[in-house]
């Protein structure tokens, strides 16, 4: 029997509209009281599941290998870690004529999550980019992510974030480095187990992090938090995130070039410094926000999917490229890799792909 597919026409990401859904089960039915003590602990377990895995996963191998490019890798990582949240520093003079002072802080938050793996490396093939830096850079960039997202959000969110102490670095340090190192650490042995078990542990990951949403959701529902959003102000997120994405996209491609970096590089450097990621970006905002957690993550749910949805269209338009054509001309070979990567891309954008990155 024929397994059913999201259909391409839709517009949105189906694991978004999973996300969506959990998000109005958590306005209908929020967790309270003792159930709140389950969900809560059980969203900690899923948190530290979740950077095991992304530990077991990464191959140190592959990322020793990268680091010859380190121009390059260098460059995401300023990208990632600078440049945004330069950009969402100034973007506080928005507040409060156009955004709320905690969707503002959601925002701020969104500028300091790494870059994504999965759809950075299938939109760099899809244009017939530098596939293996695309890797590498987006692997670096999750692996810093882990010490430099928490550590910017405590310094330039201050109290919005829970402060910065010795109690919520140990939070930090037990609930995403531990896991994340003992992954690395243990892959030698299940490794092998991961390679065969790519699509139940696909469903682990994304319904660890619905688990996160419900819990971060049910907490801002019974604190009231909602009350504090508007659907014009909704809509004003909207188009900052739409100036941000522009402005993000602009500076990747046209600063990569007046670098020196070639066109390959260029690609790889454009989808892999200005995407940020909702797998990772989740549940560090639970750790770090708590009840707040609720609309610290709006921002970044709805900045992915408009990533998604801009860069698919980029990267059909980079594979027409004539410097893309003569690439293909002389390695015919690349381009069977190149369309199932485009394939995987178009997932990844119409809602199909295995994990959201």
């Amino acid at each position: 029997m024929k397994r059913p597919s999201w259909p391409s026409w839709m517009p949105i990401d189906p694991y978004i509209a999973a996300l969506l859904g959990t998000v109005g089960l958590a306005a209908l039915l929020p967790a309270r009281g003792t159930p709140a003590d389950v969900a809560s602990g059980a969203s900690t377990a899923a948190v530290a599941l979740l950077f095991f895995l992304y530990g077991a996963r990464l191959s140190t191998r592959e990322a020793m290998d990268g680091l010859r490019h380190w121009r390059l890798h260098l460059t995401v990582l300023l990208c990632t870690f600078a440049v945004f949240p330069l950009l969402g520093l100034a973007a506080k003079g928005l507040v409060p004529y156009v955004l709320t002072p905690a969707l503002y802080s959601g925002l701020l938050f969104l500028t300091l999550v790494p870059s994504t793996i999965q759809s950075s490396i299938a939109f760099t093939s899809m244009a017939r980019g530098n596939v293996p830096a695309a890797i590498c850079a987006g692997s670096f960039s999750s692996l810093a992510g882990i010490v430099l997202t928490p550590l910017l959000a405590a310094f330039l969110l201050g109290h919005s974030a829970g402060g910065f102490s010795a109690d919520s670095l140990l939070k930090i340090v037990l609930q995403l480095l531990v896991p994340f190192l003992a992954g690395q650490f243990l892959r030698r042995w299940v490794g092998g187990f991961l390679s065969r078990n790519k699509r139940v542990l696909g469903l682990v990951d994304r319904g660890s992090i619905l688990l996160v949403v419900y819990t971060a959701f049910s907490q801002g529902m019974v604190a009231g938090v909602w009350n504090q959003v508007t659907p014009a102000r909704l809509g004003a997120l909207l188009g900052v995130e739409a100036v941000l994405l522009a402005v993000m996209l602009s500076l990747t491609w046209y600063g990569a070039k007046k670098l020196g970096f070639g066109r390959a590089d260029r690609v790889a450097i454009q989808f892999a410094g200005s995407k940020k990621s909702l797998a990772a970006g989740l549940p560090m905002a639970s750790v770090l926000f708590g009840a707040e957690a609720s609309l610290a993550v709006l921002p970044l749910m709805l900045f992915h999917q408009m990533q998604l949805m801009v860069c698919a269209v980029i990267a059909k338009r980079r594979s027409r490229d004539p410097e893309a054509a003569e690439a293909r001309a002389v390695d015919p070979g690349t381009e069977g890799v190149s369309s199932r990567a485009g394939s995987a891309a178009s997932r990844t954008a119409a809602g199909t792909a295995p994990r959201s990155g």
